[in-house]
């Protein structure tokens, strides 16, 4: 069976990033989108990355445009807006399909360890320092609503 370790996705310059640069951290991974209703989470995000990062928590974020086209622009537009917006500083990864024929093949992963066709952006996966999948959090569930799950992993 496939290991999170064993993906290799591209970061928001294109350039080729093996997961397996994250063993040993706790992984929240979310597919995000700049302009939906829950963007504003980003914040929520951000604040639990600075406060927890010195503990070994890292944030992948996965633009997605898959949903009512909400995550328009070019990766470094995208990068962009969250760093000027919302101050984002976890690392950032080139926009990706979730779903259908061209889903990323860490998302479909994703999917095979927590059940589920991804339905929104802000979609989020919380994985341990061993690389499992051990929770999904809906696009409603606003970050500090899972904190106590994350500081129990770290």
């Amino acid at each position: 069976m496939a290991s999170i370790y064993d993906y290799v996705v591209k970061n928001q310059k294109g350039e080729d990033v093996s997961l397996s640069e994250f063993k040993g951290k706790v992984l929240l991974i979310v597919n995000t989108a700049t302009g939906c209703g829950f963007t504003p989470q980003y914040e929520g995000l951000e604040g639990l990355y600075e406060k927890y990062k010195e503990r070994g928590f890292v944030i992948l974020d996965f633009p997605c445009n898959q949903f009512f086209g909400q995550a328009p622009g070019t990766d470094e537009e995208i990068h962009s807006f969250c760093t000027l917006k919302y101050n984002v500083a976890f690392p950032q990864f080139h926009k990706i399909d979730v779903n259908g024929k061209n889903a990323d093949p860490l998302y479909e992963f994703l999917k095979t360890q927590k059940k589920g066709r991804i339905k929104w952006n802000f979609t989020k996966f919380l994985v341990d320092r061993e690389g499992n999948v051990v929770d999904r959090f809906g696009p409603m569930e606003k970050p500090a609503s899972f904190e106590d799950k994350i500081v129990a992993l770290l």
